[in-house]
């Protein structure tokens, strides 16, 4: 397994070993005791499934009273992964790192508690996995607004663009309700 720090603090893309034959592959998705090597969480309270067509954008989510760590990654498709820190006394406050998870590439990524997730969809549909280290809570959720300018996040250019209706609701950052408090990067 080989694991990619970003410019974030605590944001991590995870390169799982794939052993791959004429019968196809085989990979870990998740090995307690590797990840604890790593800093990351080894505790998961949720695991949640979504499938979504071409052009679906999902997010920019985040709980702010029950901040969630996720282990995200794609089983089926291609997604335009995006994370934005929205902990105010970071260093990286407001500054986003997105990432393309496959079926192919079997890239992870693990987004600590104290960032919005969200994702878009390039292939015909895909399905996304993440593992959440609290549960979902509906009336915790935040939603920044995914085409925040002041955050320019480079979204891929697809069309049509397909967002539910509190995505389209979403928040710029400059008034979200965002983190005043350090939430720790990785447990």
């Amino acid at each position: 397994m080989q694991v990619q720090t970003t410019p974030l603090a605590g944001l991590v893309v995870i390169e799982p070993r794939v052993f791959a034959d004429s019968r196809g592959f085989f990979l870990e998705a998740f090995h307690a005791e590797r990840y604890a090597e790593l800093g990351l969480p080894v505790h998961w309270v949720q695991d949640n499934l979504s499938r979504s067509v071409k052009g679906t954008l999902r997010g920019l989510h985040y709980q702010r009273q029950h901040p969630q760590g996720k282990l995200v990654y794609v089983t089926r498709g291609v997604v335009w992964d995006v994370a934005v820190d929205v902990r105010k006394p970071s260093p990286t406050f407001g500054q986003w790192f997105a990432v393309e998870l496959s079926d192919e590439n079997h890239r992870q990524m693990y987004i600590p508690p104290g960032f919005a997730h969200g994702f878009c969809v390039l292939s015909d549909t895909a399905d996304f996995a993440y593992k959440c280290t609290d549960k979902y809570r509906p009336d915790d959720e935040r939603t920044i607004l995914w085409n925040d300018a002041d955050l320019a996040i480079s979204w891929p250019e697809i069309e049509p663009r397909i967002l539910s209706a509190k995505d389209e609701r979403g928040l710029p950052l400059a008034q979200a309700d965002v983190y005043t408090e350090m939430l720790a990067a990785a447990p």
